[in-house]
C-alpha cells in the first residue's frame, strides 16, 4: 500500500502558526506581524526538510 508524504504540511502549518502567533503583534507593530509569519515559513520549511522521505 502506499502511503503519501506529508513533510510538505509542515511548510503550511508553519504558515498558519506563524499568522495566528502575528495576530498578537499586530497592534504593536505590521513589522512582527510580517516577521512571525516569515518565522513560521521558515521554521516549516526547516522540518520539512528533516522530514521529508528520501
Amino acid at each position: 500500500m502506499k502511503t503519501e508524504d506529508r513533510s510538505t504540511w509542515a511548510t503550511g502549518g508553519g504558515i498558519i502558526l506563524g499568522i495566528g502567533v502575528g495576530f498578537f503583534f499586530l497592534p504593536i507593530s505590521t513589522m512582527a506581524f510580517v516577521g512571525s509569519i516569515m518565522a513560521g515559513l521558515g521554521i516549516g520549511l526547516i522540518i520539512t526538510a528533516l522530514i521529508s522521505k528520501r
